[in-house]
């Protein structure tokens, strides 16, 4: 079984990410000093030195012989432990994870194990801090998150970047890796397009044409209730969402309704929480349902984001039939008729057209952000476009900008006003603004005097955008640029503050929504398929409110600043109505979530939370592999290798016969002895789960037997259910930690983790023990390391 170092290294050849080795003076407080390697034992394992340990335990297969797993201990030199040892750290991670030696061969006692891994840590932390590495930092093209949020800060303006651009490939867990984000024609024309679009909305040029938007709502989507906090308490069903009015004139909304209502029952449609029509439909009927079920409207609006309601008034009786109303796909007319379920109307979509009869561009937020001064006359605009452009291009660059960076927008500026009117220019400078490689990659100035092949601390002004990006995924704000500018930002005190405060701002959420939701699986929940037949409750509300609830609970992890290890045992979530209903939770209602005291260990942690045992399942049954596959991976650090080609399916119960367990059914796919090995460590793992089903509601019994979560681990550790799991995880929270850090390290930096960044781990692990593991500990342990402070200097040739 192969480490994750291997995988990271063999993915990182595969997708061109060459590392430069460097030396880094600076970085020797990263790691235990010489001193401190000096005095470790020289027999670490008590009575069994590190040789004698290796030949009992370890060379029997990793020899140069047999090459078990590519490793060879045999004639491996202990007495020297050379820098940033590839192999060395293969090992310390097989150990301390328990997978070797293998189940059914002699292990040595935990307290040599333990020993001889420290001393491997403290030798190779010694020889790291005396000769440490730095990877190499590419030029850094913003994804498409990080691009939504960046003209989210630049101009007030929210976007769908999925509708505009791409997505963007992921390696390492996540899709901000420098090496992947490339540049192809089909790319630029997608932001040459958007640049076009956006510009045009924020500045509101009048010359857009008529469009429209359909906002569609799901069929699995419960419209019995409240559907939105945007929507007033009585109301029932429809939807609420936000939409950009790009200047002030007369829209047409026209709202599709499903389902047959008579007598007609009211759609009220509002902006912004203000109701301004009420209309009478029966739902759709006759041979052309599309247009009998729709209304209109046409009104007056003001430009900008808006917020547009569309719901009913709630007069609807519970349903006494034999489906209740928590199974929206039985409302349907044809599954009502077909078993006696209730059909009530329900909003299908949302069309937003025009405008008509334009008035102007009105004042929105994000005029009021682009135009920082309005001339009172011809002879001042190129006075004044120079101000806006200025102020943009420093937001933009993430920089001063000089008369070198704002002439090309200038040019672009005067060139277009000859054609059009002050505002129109503007819009033309913005667009040329927004296709700037300035804006679209986080481009590193690297000194004169910085020596080929040498280490040297990036500028502050580099250091901000490396701080956004992590913790904001967006551009830094004014006070971080101007804490940059001033050159205070390398100061130990101003960086400390500068990073708790970026911690606390609402800008933060991305560590939750953007970090997270690629560690824990989280974007997978969007996709997910549960089989609506072995699942009938399955909705879309649910759907939602389970990324909702680990983003939240993410979120105020992070921001109350607890310990990481809390992530595992915490005894509060955050809940709805329809995600308590799903748990079991008596006492909550409506569509707001809110912060619940758990009644009980079953939903403690992140592993009580149906999100990630929905994504760590199949669509019609739990799966162990996949539950033992993610725990291995994403919170101990020790994954398993890929499987072998042509592995047979899980064996389907004979519907003549008594129902086999999952469990029994695993036991005869890991009779073939290819897939034991590996199985005998997942597996264990993912049966303490089977208490969950796979949209993650709680069940004692699986076909028609009594669910069995007990399990043991290759070291003879025996536990039970999620409970007994999460004992387990409790007892290694270092190694949980410490992936974290890694998974953490490799979102901040943007490269994946190597063999030679083990060290910088240790050390802000170690760091971070002292203060219970505190997210602002690890962040700032992260933030403070050469790795992410440093970079090696390239060569001119």
């Amino acid at each position: 079984m192969f480490s994750r170092v291997v995988v990271a290294v063999v993915a990182g050849c595969a997708f061109g990410a060459a590392l430069d080795a460097g030396r880094v003076s600076a970085a020797a407080a990263q790691a235990p000093s010489s001193a401190t390697a000096s005095t470790a034992p020289a027999d670490p394992a008590g009575s069994m030195p590190p040789r004698a340990l290796l030949d009992k335990y370890c060379v029997g297969c990793h020899n140069q012989r047999l090459k078990t797993a590519g490793l060879m201990l045999d004639k491996i030199d202990v007495q020297s432990i050379p820098p940033g040892s590839e192999t060395w750290e293969k090992v310390i991670r097989k150990i301390r994870g328990g997978s070797m030696p293998p189940a059914g061969r002699p292990r040595p006692p935990k307290d040599a194990a333990a020993g001889f891994v420290s001393w491997l840590e403290s030798e190779i932390d010694a020889a790291a801090a005396a000769h440490p590495q730095l990877g190499r930092s590419t030029v850094h093209r913003l994804n498409r998150t990080e691009y939504q949020n960046a003209i989210r800060d630049l101009l007030a303006f929210d976007i769908d970047a999925a509708a505009l651009l791409p997505g963007d490939d992921a390696a390492f867990g996540f899709d901000n890796i420098a090496d992947l984000l490339k540049v192809s024609p089909d790319l630029l024309d997608a932001y040459l397009a958007a640049a076009n679009k956006i510009s045009r909305l924020a500045v509101g040029d009048t010359a857009l044409s008529l469009g429209s938007a359909t906002y569609p709502v799901s069929k699995l989507r419960f419209q019995a209730d409240q559907v939105s906090e945007d929507l007033p308490f009585g109301s029932r069903g429809g939807t609420a969402i936000t939409h950009y009015f790009p200047y002030d004139g007369e829209f047409v909304f026209k709202v599709r309704v499903s389902g047959i209502a008579a007598p007609a029952q009211p759609v009220q449609i509002r902006i912004d929480g203000v109701k301004v029509a009420e209309l009478p439909t029966t739902g759709r009927s006759g041979e052309d349902p599309a247009d009998k079920g729709a209304v209109e409207l046409r009104i007056p609006v003001k430009a900008g984001p808006r917020v547009v309601g569309v719901t009913f008034v709630n007069r609807l009786v519970e349903s006494e039939s034999r489906f209740p109303q928590y199974y929206p796909w039985g409302n349907s007319a044809v599954f009502a008729t077909n078993t006696g379920g209730t059909n009530y109307l329900k909003v299908d979509s949302v069309d937003v057209a025009g405008p008509f009869k334009p008035q102007g561009p009105g004042d929105t937020p994000s005029r009021r952000r682009v135009f920082a001064c309005h001339p009172a006359n011809a002879a001042g605009q190129d006075a004044c476009a120079t101000k806006i452009l200025t102020a943009l291009a420093r937001r933009a660059f993430r920089r001063p900008v000089t008369d070198a960076d704002v002439q090309p927008l200038l040019a672009t500026y005067k060139t277009a006003r000859r054609d059009g009117d002050f505002d129109a220019a503007i819009q033309v400078a913005l667009e040329r603004l927004l296709v700037d490689p300035y804006f679209l990659f986080r481009v590193e100035q690297q000194p004169a005097k910085a020596v080929a092949g040498q280490p040297y601390r990036v500028s502050d002004l580099d250091l901000a955008s490396r701080l956004s990006f992590f913790l904001w995924s967006s551009i830094p704000d004014d006070e971080l640029l101007r804490v940059a500018e001033s050159g205070k930002l390398s100061e130990p005190a101003v960086f400390e503050q500068q990073v708790k405060r970026m911690m606390i701002d609402p800008r933060s959420r991305a560590l939750a929504s953007n970090f997270a939701a690629q560690w824990l699986y989280l974007r997978n929940v969007k996709g997910a398929t549960p089989d609506t037949f072995e699942f009938p409750d399955w909705d879309d509300d649910l759907r939602a409110a389970l990324t909702t609830e680990t983003e939240l609970f993410i979120d105020s992890q992070m921001r109350e600043d607890h310990g990481v290890g809390e992530l595992l045992t915490a005894n509060y979530t955050f809940v709805n109505e329809r995600l308590a209903h799903h748990y079991g939770i008596p006492g909550i209602y409506g569509n707001r979530f809110r912060r619940v005291q758990l009644p009980d260990d079953r939903r403690a942690g992140l592993l009580g939370q149906a999100s990630i045992l929905m994504v760590t399942s199949q669509p019609n049954r739990t799966s162990p592999v996949m539950r033992g596959k993610w725990l291995l991976e994403n919170l101990l650090g020790t994954p398993p290798p890929p499987p072998p080609p042509n592995v047979p399916d899980l064996a389907k119960n004979d519907p003549n016969a008594q129902p086999k367990s999952i469990r029994e059914r695993m036991e005869q796919h890991r009779a073939n002895p290819v897939c034991a090995s590996c199985h005998a460590v997942m597996d264990p793992l993912g049966f303490s789960l089977e208490n969950y089903d796979a949209i993650g509601a709680w069940r004692v019994k699986a076909d028609g037997q009594p669910v069995d979560a007990s399990g043991s681990l290759p070291d003879g550790t025996k536990f039970d259910g999620p409970n007994g799991l999460r004992h387990i995880l409790e007892n290694r929270r270092e190694e949980f930690v410490t992936t974290f850090t890694e998974k953490l390290l490799t979102y901040a930096l943007g490269r994946g983790v190597e063999y030679y960044d083990m060290p910088t781990i240790r050390k802000v692990v170690r760091g971070a023990a002292a203060d219970d593991y505190r997210w602002s500990a690890i962040i700032l342990g992260i933030t403070r390391s050469p790795a992410f402070q440093m970079r090696t200097a390239r060569s001119d040739s």
